[in-house]
């Protein structure tokens, strides 16, 4: 298709007159620029020198971003300090740059939101500076420069002279207009026969009033939201990586300019520095060189860092105040500070002699860029090589991770992992985003929102304390964390909190906690003399299945499993006495029950029985049924053969972990034997410990697990979630009665067990900000307010349904944030392997999963919403299919 030319003398021609973008429509069927605008349906139109086309773009999004070329966002600490013009002496200083005939470069700048338009119009500006520039210095390329406006409010098209609004196709976004306007022009080089760069502006979303984007949408009617907007430019981000035979593998840059200072609000009112989060692209933040420009653009800078970004360069005007030598002082020379020269005030000046007196800053901001793309390439190339030769990955054998399965991982935002992939087919590099399915090892549970919030809380309490240590002190955050705790899953019962750092170490107190409640209430110490009774000893008892930490302590507390093998801890002996539990599960659509062989002397009367739903499970009711009697039954004998044998040991404490066992592979334990077994062990005076470390704070739907039992602890433990994962804390609840079992009047008799960093600000700062996010209804949309708090069901009864019949499922659990599924498999157990690939081929479609064995699961956060939980079970059902129809080949 024949192009419409503009010659060199003829680059400063433009359309705007008097304020206003003038177009002249001609309707046109021929065929349209869909390599340069992402569209089958384009109209022409013509002005003078130049060439406007409407185009629909209809690409689909991915979630990624490109890293086979540099990506930078332009930030600024303001409005009005020039971003767009540092915008178009970057784009000018790369696409000038002399290179090579066969290596062109392409630059892309994005403006995703605009206010003022048609007045104000950066990409045009960008558009026609680049222009001049290329005029003014005379390069040995040419370039095809365009600019294109996707979408406008309607008031926004009041200033286009020619355009009706009937002429607009409506958009998908409420109150916008796909206006899709393109004009273009060539800067050609006489004589040259090297092929040309590329310049393509784009605005994407555009509205009339001057003011802030957020204001602009209640005053025009025209709204588009944060995940709209994000998906838009990502396809924007990636459109010219797609079009291969427009732009071939040239270089090519992408550069995105904000709207405002970083934390102006966008469309939507989120701040601008939270609603690009989830790209983390690198930037480079425009500084203010006026009086008062310090503060703002330290403020800036440290907005930016809070929240995760990197920053390549400071660069800001001079106005001859040297704010520069302060930035530099207070960033200790982390970053370079570039100084633009004074910017021409007359607003009739084209700003050439100012662009030609900043040339070399901008090629030094050009070069300064290119070196942090090169660098944090290199690191992300060498990252995977260097984990396999330095790390000694927990619960990993070593000899089963080729260093291409090993996930490199940029950053986190949310839910979702940023990763670093390479297509090999292609070479082609990218950031994206995968759904941390493994919760982070069943610590996580913010969305981006609650991460921002965490950081900002944390920051202001390492600011504000540090590290203070904890006896016989107390600090605001300490305080406040304890007296959520008590008020939230200790509320009742707990009267004391007790800090350490981690889950294992949380159970370890709680042991002896218990063990000295026992004691005391057995007279089997004598407190004057501080000795036991001879032949003291004690034992738990615990049940098959359960896991309670690594530590020594903790193991002595479990069951013999893999965790607890010779090759793992040969002083192990299991100072405990463990019961076979029943489980519950779901099976061909249907929740069963299954009772140990043990249980075969108490068989019932009837047949075992199955459940018509999960509910009824819990369903208090069944404390009067033949099952529950049988369960006393049971539990009681079995209690008394352990005292009538031989073994001198006492049962002095209970330790569960509630309703699931998690590392013993995600089985679902009855809840009527667990409160059955409560009741039993409180009438023989054990104390009773419940480990909630892997189950407390909203994990299985409600805060404490606690309340599927109906009964409480005497001490309980909790961990991970309390925090919501983002620093190690634990606490060990108790009752005043175990507390005073410690009294006394030697300090002997405390306890004598603690942490340097016990009860640190950081994490009682974190855990406050958790414990009360997850619980509010205006923070967390999954709570139901009424009644007893819980959340609502977050995994689809049909599919978990459909998934339980499937010939390749031998169950699935699902409760809370947990969907849990056990695949049909030969090895079964936590040594197979038999999941790994279908793990690989999950990770494959943006889902990041780590298998207990034979057992996969999906583990989601206390504010995941239920279509992305359904995202999840679809793509883990689609993956299951294919691996029954290859065994069944």
């Amino acid at each position: 298709m024949a192009r419409t030319l503009i010659f060199l003398q003829n680059a400063r021609r433009c359309l705007l007159f008097n304020g206003r973008l003038n177009l002249l429509f001609v309707p046109s069927s021929s065929a349209s620029l869909s390599k340069l605008a992402g569209s089958q349906n384009n109209r022409r139109c013509h002005a003078t020198g130049s060439r406007f086309t409407r185009s629909f773009c209809t690409t689909s999004v991915n979630l990624e971003v490109s890293l086979s070329h540099p990506t930078f966002m332009v930030w600024s600490s303001n409005t009005g300090v020039g971003k767009t013009l540092v915008s178009a002496g970057l784009a000018s200083s790369i696409l000038l740059l002399e290179t090579k005939p066969s290596n062109p470069l392409n630059v892309q700048y994005i403006k995703p939101v605009q206010t003022g338009f048609p007045i104000d119009s950066d990409s045009r500006c960008v558009y026609q500076k680049v222009s001049e520039i290329f005029h003014h210095r005379r390069p040995s390329r040419s370039i095809f420069a365009s600019n294109h406006v996707l979408k406008a409010s309607e008031p926004a098209l009041e200033g286009l002279v020619g355009v009706r609004t009937e002429d607009c196709t409506s958009g998908s976004i409420d109150g916008f207009r796909d206006l899709g306007l393109y004009e273009e022009r060539e800067l050609r080089v006489p004589g040259s026969v090297h092929e040309g760069s590329k310049l393509m502006c784009k605005t994407m979303y555009a509205w009339k009033q001057p003011i802030s984007p957020h204001l602009a949408v209640e005053r025009e009617s025209a709204f588009v939201s944060d995940s709209v907007l994000l998906q838009s430019l990502q396809q924007n981000l990636l459109f010219q990586t797609r079009e291969k035979d427009a732009f071939g593998k040239c270089q090519l840059w992408n550069i995105v300019e904000i709207a405002g200072g970083v934390a102006s609000p966008g469309p939507s009112g989120t701040l601008q520095c939270d609603l690009y989060r989830p790209f983390r692209l690198p930037g480079v933040l425009v500084g203010d060189g006026r009086l008062g420009g310090i503060s703002g653009t330290i403020s800036a800078y440290e907005t930016l860092k809070l929240r995760g970004y990197d920053v390549a360069a400071i660069i800001l005007e001079d106005n001859g105040l040297s704010n520069e030598e302060s930035l530099l002082s207070y960033l200790h020379n982390r970053l370079p500070v570039l100084v633009l020269p004074a910017i021409p005030r007359d607003l009739s000046d084209n700003l050439m002699e100012w662009f030609g007196k900043s040339w070399d800053v901008f090629g030094s901001l050009h070069s300064i860029l290119v070196d942090d793309y090169t660098k944090r390439m290199g690191r992300l190339h060498e990252m995977s090589k260097k984990a396999g030769t330095i790390f000694w990955w927990p619960f990993t054998q070593h000899s089963l991770v080729p260093e291409e399965t090993v996930t490199v991982i940029d950053s986190r935002s949310g839910e979702n992992f940023a990763i670093h992939k390479v297509k090999k087919d292609s070479n082609y590099e990218f950031i994206s985003h995968q759904f941390d399915a493994c919760a982070s090892w069943w610590t996580q549970g913010p969305d981006s929102t609650l991460q921002m919030e965490l950081a900002r809380d944390m920051g202001y309490a390492t600011a504000r304390y540090g590290h203070i240590m904890f006896p016989e002190n107390v600090y605001e955050p300490a305080l406040h964390c304890a007296e959520l705790l008590l008020l939230g899953v200790g509320k009742g019962w707990a009267s004391r909190v007790f800090f350490s750092d981690n889950g294992s170490t949380s159970i370890e107190i709680s042991l002896k906690m218990a063990f000295r409640k026992f004691a005391s209430d057995h007279a089997l110490f004598c407190p004057s003399q501080l000795k036991s009774v001879e032949g003291t000893e004690f034992k738990v008892l615990a049940l098959n299945g359960s896991y309670h930490g690594d530590t020594l302590g903790a193991m002595e507390a479990q069951a013999p499993s893999p965790y607890t093998g010779f090759l793992q801890q040969p002083w192990y002996s299991g100072r405990g006495f463990f019961l076979d539990p029943p489980t519950v599960f779901c099976s061909n659509e249907h929740w069963n029950l299954c009772l140990p062989q043990v249980f075969l002397p108490y068989k019932l009367n009837g047949e075992v029985p199955a459940f018509s739903s999960r509910e009824e499970v819990f369903c208090g009711s069944r404390d009067s049924s033949e099952l529950a009697g049988n369960y006393s039954n049971y539990i009681h004998q079995q209690l008394s053969l352990y005292r009538g044998s031989k073994n001198c040991a006492s049962i002095a404490a209970l330790i569960i972990e509630p309703v699931i066992h998690g590392a013993g592979g995600m089985h679902m334990i009855d809840p009527l034997f667990q409160r059955v077994l409560v009741r039993e062990c409180r009438n023989q005076g054990i104390p009773i410990i419940y480990d909630e470390v892997f189950t407390g704070f909203w994990r299985l739907g409600v805060e404490s697990a606690a309340e599927f039992l109906g009964c409480v602890p005497d001490i309980a433990c909790f961990a991970k979630l309390m925090t919501g994962g983002i620093v190690p804390l634990s606490v060990t609840l108790a009752t005043e009665a175990v507390f005073d079992a410690f009294k006394g009047d030697s300090k002997l008799m405390a306890l004598l067990h603690g942490h340097s960093y016990s009860a640190h600000a950081l994490g009682c700062t974190a855990a406050a900000k958790a414990i009360q996010w997850f619980k509010d209804p205006h923070m967390n949309p999954n709570i139901i307010a009424t009644g007893n708090k819980k959340l609502r069901e977050l995994w689809d009864c049909e599919m978990v349904s459909k998934l339980s019949s499937h010939s390749a499922v031998k169950r699935v659990v699902s409760l809370g944030t947990l969907c849990a599924i056990e695949l049909k498999a030969e090895d079964s157990g936590y040594g197979s392997l038999y999941a790994i690939s279908l793990v690989r081929q999950l990770r494959e479609d943006g889902v990041y999963m780590r298998p207990l064995g034979n057992v996969i699961y999906l583990m989601c956060g206390p504010c995941t919403s239920p279509q992305v939980c359904y995202q999840l079970l679809s793509k883990v059902y689609r993956r299951i299919n294919e691996l029954g129809a290859s065994a069944g080949a």
